[in-house]
């Protein structure tokens, strides 16, 4: 087991390629005693590995002869969590390569960018995200369609937040190609994404909740510059009326020390003269309606007394 795990660094070989570093008998034998399993047709690997998502994918693209696409691209590229279901790998159309239950093959004869993660070449992420957006939104021929179409949502949105995806990219790449599923709603979040939204909870408020009174135009992730020389970002701002509505989150404002480091950063907004009007998760489901009033009459008022 030790030279196979010195054959088989990666977990994952060619069958082909093993037999040329050792023989085919050899490889035969390590077979049969389930020293090494078949992962894929013509693709061995070692049984304590056959779990890891990293080698599955890795006999995947050995197998395919071809890169990792769709949510599999963008996992391996840390923007998608890990999750069950099939691997998903890109060919030429000319290509013989058929999916099964464990590989779903797509054809494209557009021309594929990759990137290396790891051992692993995948298709660039913002092609992946458009690929994995319109399969998500194809539910007559993925059976996940309903799951994985908040799985790629939250992608966009992080891609676009922390990993500088841009969104004119994302939109490009949505216009060179056919009609496909889903367009719609991605240039939709698009557009959200783009103006300053950086989370669920921000598309909510800015589409569910927050005003746009005439007269005071409303700007998301507002820099301010506080006191200190530190800068903040307002999740939305009426810079107009120095209003700043702030959408707490259920996940991240819970604690103590994000309540003490929420008042200490609404003190130092207070002391150059704006009013911060902060909504929890609980209250903006319930009451959308409510808090658009509250937010709108003090914009107003604000306004009024300049």
């Amino acid at each position: 087991m030790h030279r196979l795990a010195t054959l088989l660094p990666d977990g994952v070989a060619r069958r082909p390629d093993l037999m040329r570093a050792t023989s085919a008998t050899s490889v035969t034998r390590w077979l049969r005693r389930g020293d090494l399993v078949t992962l894929f047709p013509g693709v061995l690997a070692l049984p304590d590995r056959t779990g890891d998502w990293a080698v599955r994918a890795r006999g995947a693209t050995i197998w395919a002869d071809a890169p990792l696409s769709h949510l599999s691209a963008l996992t391996a590229a840390g923007l998608a969590a890990l999750a069950a279901g099939p691997l998903h790998v890109t060919v030429p159309p000319e290509r013989l390569p058929r999916s099964t239950a464990d590989v779903i093959v797509h054809r494209s004869n557009r021309r594929l960018t990759t990137i290396q993660c790891g051992a692993l070449e995948v298709v660039e992420p913002t092609r992946s995200l458009v690929d994995a957006w319109a399969w998500a939104h194809t539910p007559a021929r993925n059976p996940l369609a309903q799951v994985e179409t908040g799985v790629i949502r939250r992608a966009v949105i992080e891609g676009v937040r922390a990993h500088g995806i841009r969104t004119w990219a994302l939109r490009k790449d949505s216009d060179g190609r056919r009609l496909h599923a889903g367009r719609a709603p991605l240039l939709a979040l698009l557009d959200l994404v783009g103006g300053g939204c950086e989370s669920e909870l921000e598309i909510w408020g800015v589409t569910n909740v927050l005003p746009r009174p005439p007269d005071a135009p409303l700007v998301q992730q507002h820099p301010v510059q506080l006191a200190e020389g530190r800068w903040v970002r307002l999740d939305a701002a009426y810079p107009e009326a120095r209003v700043a509505v702030e959408l707490d989150g259920a996940a991240f404002h819970g604690s103590r020390q994000a309540r003490e480091r929420d008042l200490r950063r609404d003190t130092a907004l207070a002391a150059l003269g704006w009013v911060v009007l902060r909504f929890s998760y609980a209250r903006l489901m319930a009451d959308p309606e409510g808090c658009r009033r509250e937010i709108e009459a003090v914009v107003r008022t604000r306004l009024a007394n300049r």
